[in-house]
């Protein structure tokens, strides 16, 4: 390329979110190998650190790429915001701090499908490698000295304790432990917090290894290309600062740019579908038509809830003088809301009889807020309510051959019915839950959608008004053996010599739960099959 800075490595990682950078860490461990980490985004932002700072990057251009998906019936018309990472870290350095591995399930059925070694005991070996877990639970399941702090965070109070028993009053049992030996139940959630600091995939696995002489992390660098030799990957082209730069590799590329990113990088280098590639000007390099399809999401409706009790919710205890005391607590301590994840708890559940585990999802935050994360002036909840397996599908392509221009984002949400099914039915286990009698010792009235909204239609209406994603985009350059799967099960890019994909991007159904745990386990379970079993055969 004419004036282009070009240099040769052994691995190319392209993206530094939860995947990308433990792939990095684990392949840049053998000093003998040269390798080159591209973040489109900076090493870092001031409210990253801080685990209350998600409210300060949800909108923030300096750390986030502020996609927005395309208007649909199924929003009313609605653009949803769709953040993602754009920094070390990713999405793990701007996201709400949940740490949940999904069901044991999730990965059968993905093993089911033809993906071997992708069980839930294929899989759970590198949970185990990347967690070091502060609370208490099975060793059997949980890993006690990986990079990734894991904690309980201590919050207690009125509210959470009147929560647990009135979901043991409808039925919900109380589950210390839902990343072990069974999901279903209530609970605090389990964090990526450790003495009030963030533990994003930056701070715990490029931190330590930064310095390292093999491993060159490129900050704000924008991957604009795959080089392809006939049908084998060699490079990639980029550009910092707007100067054009090409890196070679005489081993892997491995693609971690997510969701969005991933199949847009694919796209652009003339990986997809022809005629799609064409009519953008584009040369198709490889004709792969599974390439930003399957596109799923949590779609997730938001209850609200007032509460009467007073000093109940953050609503008042992080404004005005209470507010210096909870600042306060968390830098002395850690602790508090600004020290605790987006939503501090959580139930697994099952929206119907029969069902051998939770197809649904409770998430509360003590606060009432409004759109943009901002506190609302009224003491309230907000509790959301989803179907964690949506079965709608959705895309995600490229719209122009230039790669700063956002791909067009259409998640086609409740098109499959079971998914507005199952979340009716979990809005009215959340109603259950909110007016069961332990509740009355904090006084809820319901707000949103509304006590006068009781018929399945009326609830609908409300979702498709009101509802938004949970941030869990997935999918789009699917692991499988059939013909709309971009990625096998080692993670190779089918008909394509030397390139990987290896995100959240990769999965081929929905994670019943948040995204971040399993697509860091991604990128452990990537560099072990990378660098040829040396973990799972140690």
């Amino acid at each position: 390329m004419q004036n282009a800075d070009t240099e040769t490595y052994d691995y190319i990682v392209v993206g530094a979110g939860s995947a990308g950078s433990v792939v990095a860490n684990r392949l840049s461990a053998n000093p003998a190998h040269r390798v080159l980490l591209l973040e489109a985004g900076p090493a870092s932002n001031f409210w990253s650190r801080f685990p209350i700072g998600y409210a300060k990057l949800v909108n923030n251009p300096a750390a986030n790429w502020l996609y927005s998906a395309e208007p649909e019936a199924s929003t009313n018309g609605r653009k949803l915001n769709v953040p993602r990472g754009k920094m070390l870290g990713g999405s793990s350095s701007i996201n709400g701090l949940v740490f949940v591995r999904g069901q044991a399930q999730d990965f059968d059925s993905w093993a089911q499908m033809g993906n071997k070694g992708w069980s839930y005991e294929g899989v759970l070996p590198f949970y185990k490698r990347l967690e070091s877990y502060e609370g208490g639970g099975d060793d059997e399941y949980r890993g006690r000295d990986g990079p990734l702090r894991v904690t309980h965070p201590d919050e207690k109070g009125p509210l959470f304790d009147a929560l647990i028993v009135a979901a043991g009053q409808v039925g919900i049992p109380h589950n210390p432990d839902y990343n072990g030996a069974t999901q279903e139940g209530i609970s605090m959630s389990q964090a990526t917090i450790a003495r009030g600091r963030r533990m994003s995939t930056a701070h715990c696995f490029l931190d330590p290894v930064k310095d390292r002489g093999n491993l060159h992390i490129q900050t704000d660098a924008l991957t604009e290309g795959l080089m392809l030799d006939g049908k084998r990957c060699v490079g990639v082209r980029y550009s910092v600062g707007g100067q054009p730069r090409e890196a070679r590799v005489t081993g892997e590329v491995v693609v971690s740019a997510g969701t969005i990113n991933s199949p847009q990088l694919l796209e652009l280098s003339g990986i997809g579908q022809p005629e799609r590639l064409k009519g953008l000007g584009i040369e198709v390099k490889h004709e792969l038509p599974g390439v930003g399809e399957n596109l799923r999401d949590h779609y997730a409706p938001r209850t609200r809830w007032a509460i009467s009790k007073p000093g109940v919710t953050y609503n008042e205890r992080a404004r005005g003088l209470r507010l210096i005391g909870t600042t306060l607590r968390y830098l002395l301590t850690g602790k508090g809301f600004m020290g605790i994840p987006a939503a501090p708890m959580r139930a697994f559940i099952k929206t119907r009889e029969g069902l051998d585990a939770p197809d649904g999802l409770l998430g509360w935050v003590p606060l009432l807020y409004e759109p943009g994360y901002k506190a609302s002036a009224q003491s309230g909840v907000t509790c959301y309510a989803h179907a964690m397996r949506p079965e709608s599908k959705g895309h995600i392509h490229i719209t122009s051959a230039d790669p700063r221009q956002a791909p067009a984002i259409n998640f086609n949400f409740l098109s499959a019915a079971p998914d507005a099914e199952i979340t009716i039915r979990a809005i009215r286990i959340a109603r259950a839950v909110m007016t069961a009698p332990a509740m009355k010792a904090v006084g809820t009235t319901e707000i949103a959608p509304g006590s006068d909204l009781a018929t399945d239609d009326e609830i609908l209406s409300w979702v498709k008004a009101a509802g938004e994603t949970t941030y869990h985009p997935v999918g789009t350059c699917k692991m499988g053996s059939d013909p709309m799967a971009v990625v096998d099960d080692q993670l190779k890019v089918r008909g394509v010599e030397g390139l990987r994909v290896a995100d959240a991007s990769i999965m081929p159904t929905q994670i019943s739960g948040n995204t971040n745990a399993p697509s860091i386990m991604i990128g452990e379970k990537v560099a072990d099959m990378v660098l040829g079993g040396v973990f799972k055969n140690g």
